[in-house]
Parts: structure tokens; C-alpha cells; sequence
């Protein structure tokens, strides 16, 4: 197979089919704009192959979290799969690019209530003084939204 986004897609449907836990977990390595590095694992949420010309491995962040801060700063990522039963790993480079406001708004609809509440209370990648501060700041969001309809926030 000469395609790399179709191979991939045939190892990652094998990898669902094996993998006990998060086949679809990649560690996401980001650096600062002058080169420092970062890695941590992020989840999979989309694959866009040729026929979405500039695109490729979709997954979704905070803004406002480290990730988001190196991501506007330098663009140039790597990515690494690991498939422990498998005995594989795949390796990809790029540059990371948004998703539309629209993909942002349909993935984030799709999330639990509480994900989407989270997304408001957290204040990721910032030391927190207490738990108390995090669940005060979830009460504070579920009153604001007490039903379904809960607006992604733009830092999202």
C-alpha cells in the first residue's frame, strides 16, 4: 500500500479491534517558538485523508492551555501512535491548523454535559489553589447552563 492515510486507517481499524484501551490515543509532542518541547497524550477524534486536501489527524484543545499557547506559537508537531499489542508505532509530522468553527461546534455538541462544562470551569495547564476552586467554578457553570444547550467557549 503506497498511500500512508490508508494504511494508517487499515492499522488503526486493527488497532480498535486489538488494542484493550484507547487505540486511539497519541502522545501530541508541541514545542515553544524557540524550540523547547512539550509531549502529552491527546485522543485521535478524526482522520482526513487525501480526498481533504491539507488536512490529516484531527484532535481538539483548550486554547488557552499550554498545548493551545505553543500550537499559536509554532505550528510544527509531531505525533506517535503505539500500539503495544501489535507490536507497531507510527510516527507523524506536521503543522497543526484549527479546525472550522463549525467542526469545533459539532465535536463539542457531541460531548457529555459534563465535558462541556468542564471545558468552561477548567482552567487547563494553570495550577489550581484547591479541588474547591475547580468544583466552585463547575457549580458556577452548571447554574449559568442549566440545560443542554451549553455555547462551546471560544478559547475551545
Amino acid at each position: 500500500m503506497t498511500d500512508p492515510f490508508a494504511l494508517f486507517s487499515a492499522w488503526f481499524a486493527e488497532a480498535q479491534a486489538t488494542e484493550p484501551n484507547d487505540p486511539n490515543a497519541m502522545c501530541l509532542a508541541t514545542a515553544t517558538p524557540d524550540g523547547a518541547p512539550s509531549a502529552r497524550m491527546v485522543l485521535l477524534k478524526g482522520l482526513d485523508g487525501p480526498e481533504v486536501p491539507g488536512r490529516g489527524f484531527v484532535f481538539y484543545t483548550n486554547l488557552e492551555s499550554r498545548k493551545g499557547r505553543e500550537l499559536d506559537g509554532n505550528p510544527r508537531v509531531a505525533l506517535l501512535f503505539h500500539w503495544k499489542t501489535l507490536g507497531r508505532q507510527v510516527r507523524v509530522e506536521g503543522r497543526a491548523a484549527p479546525v472550522s468553527p463549525e467542526e469545533a461546534d459539532a465535536y463539542y455538541a457531541s460531548r457529555a454535559r459534563g465535558s462541556r462544562i468542564g471545558a468552561w470551569a477548567s482552567r487547563q495547564s494553570r495550577p489550581l489553589a484547591s479541588r474547591a476552586e475547580l468544583e466552585a467554578a463547575v457549580e458556577a457553570f452548571d447554574s449559568r447552563f442549566p440545560g443542554e444547550d451549553i455555547p462551546r467557549p471560544s478559547h475551545w
